[in-house]
């Protein structure tokens, strides 16, 4: 049996996939399992030992097509449904003569709009991990409680000389990058942050935050590490597997984070939790089953939602959901999260 499963962006929704491909393996132990996403996220799942192959896509649809076909598969399950996912569906289809099963899961888009726009909440609580179980359910795949995965190559696990010795003793991540500015908290909020928080810190993002790591790393140059440009995107969750609490936005991070059952704490801006890509340890909710491990800071404004994954800046240009985030509540919050036994 040959099974294709497709997510092709972005860095946390795939890693929301990988409680479906080992559940699927676990499912189907003695099948292939192939995996399709865009080259640039190759190194999320190469190293999963659940998969057999990773295909990946560039900016044609066509070449990825024609080495699809090749493969024959019995099984497609779509995990991201649109349009060029379901070119892919329609033409195994065709080619095979309907033998391909196809299941896709609901991105229930509809009952976004109504929360972003009319601000009416009616979708599930539940992740998204869990919607995803809900389109496989048919083919007896089921959600196993563990979690989601994250594999690290050896070739990209931390040298001892790659931290500095500050922090050998522990480090709280802060992770200040995100892909859209709504979803980021500003530098203004950050550095007071980073200045109240005495406790080794190590400022994580990619390059284009590099600049802002050097000005949180100025606060204390001992105390806060700017690791942001320094490490690629293996190594960096490298970084969030050794601290002890990541400080995160709505981020491709805080799923990484999560699937190492690291304490987090997430800040929330232009999206929010109940879109279902909060935090997922396993089986937790938002409202029914709280996981003790996260910690969700929001400035909860009538406008919020505005978008469902965010702007280059806020559409009232006051930018209240993240200007009036609390920083005493993340303060506290990180205290808790430390001290806590239980939550240890």
């Amino acid at each position: 049996m040959k099974i294709l499963l497709i997510r092709f962006s972005s860095i946390g929704d795939i890693v929301l996939t990988t409680p479906i491909i080992r559940c699927t393996r676990a499912r189907y132990p003695n099948a292939e399992i192939h995996f399709a996403t865009k080259h640039q996220f190759k190194s999320i799942l190469e190293n999963n030992p659940h998969l057999d192959k990773v295909f990946t896509l560039h900016d044609d649809i066509q070449p990825l097509a024609l080495e699809l076909i090749k493969e024959r598969y019995d099984l497609v399950i779509d995990l991201h449904k649109n349009l060029r996912t379901r070119y892919i569906g329609s033409l195994l289809r065709q080619v095979f003569n309907s033998n391909v099963r196809i299941l896709r899961f609901k991105k229930l888009n509809l009952r976004k709009w109504f929360l972003v726009n009319l601000k009416w909440n009616n979708m599930p609580d539940k992740s998204i991990v869990d919607r995803y179980f809900d389109a496989v359910l048919s083919e007896g795949i089921t959600n196993d409680g563990q979690g989601m995965d994250y594999f690290i190559p050896e070739k990209d696990e931390l040298k001892k000389d790659d931290l500095p010795m500050s922090h050998t003793h522990g480090f709280i991540v802060c992770s200040v990058g995100g892909q859209h500015e709504t979803k980021k908290m500003p530098l203004s909020k950050w550095r007071e942050l980073c200045s109240n928080i005495q406790y080794p810190l190590i400022i994580v993002g990619g390059r284009e935050d590099s600049a802002v790591g050097e000005q949180l790393a100025a606060i204390d140059p001992v105390r806060i590490y700017n690791a942001c440009g320094k490490f690629n995107l293996n190594e960096s969750a490298d970084i969030i597997r050794r601290s002890k609490l990541v400080i995160t936005h709505d981020t491709g991070m805080m799923h990484i984070a999560a699937a190492f059952k690291k304490k987090i704490i997430s800040i929330w801006g232009s999206t929010v939790p109940e879109f279902g890509m909060f935090p997922y340890y396993g089986f937790n909710t938002i409202k029914r089953t709280i996981s003790p491990q996260s910690i969700l800071i929001q400035n909860k404004v009538s406008c919020q939602p505005c978008s469902k994954i965010g702007y280059k800046s806020c559409p009232k240009k006051h930018f209240n959901c993240m200007q009036g985030i609390d920083l005493q509540a993340i303060e506290q919050a990180v205290t808790n999260l430390l001290n806590d036994p239980a939550k240890k």
